[in-house]
């Protein structure tokens, strides 16, 4: 059965940090390419970031683009989405999704509250 569990999200401040992860199973990790999409109260979903299988190749979503970093660890079936310079407009539920686009199956999600 497939599996993607998220963890790491929580309550930050403005302008702090928080790294999230996506442990997965059940299938090939290392063979997909991998992504990370969230969903903040009344909205839409909204794709953050994808990763290329081998984490050479990475693309980002204009709103996260010089303050996010996705990053992956095939031999631990880890994905991860380091969040730097966090902004009220980054709260949301955050998922790990299969796909560059996150259009595959998605985790249960870990959610991302930035208050002061």
């Amino acid at each position: 059965e497939v599996q993607l569990v998220e963890s790491g999200g929580g309550l930050v401040q403005p302008g702090g940090s928080l790294r999230l992860s996506c442990a997965a199973s059940g299938f090939t990790f290392s063979s997909v390419a991998m992504s990370w999409v969230r969903q903040a109260p009344g909205k839409g979903l909204e794709w953050v970031s994808g990763i290329y299988r081998s984490g050479d190749v990475t693309a980002y979503g204009d709103s996260v683009k010089g303050r996010f970093t996705i990053s992956r660890d095939n031999a631990k079936n880890t994905l991860y989405l380091q969040l730097n310079s966090v902004k009220t407009e980054d709260t949301a539920m955050y998922y790990c999704a299969i796909g560059l686009r996150g259009s595959g199956k998605r985790g249960q999600g870990t959610q991302v509250t930035v208050s002061s």
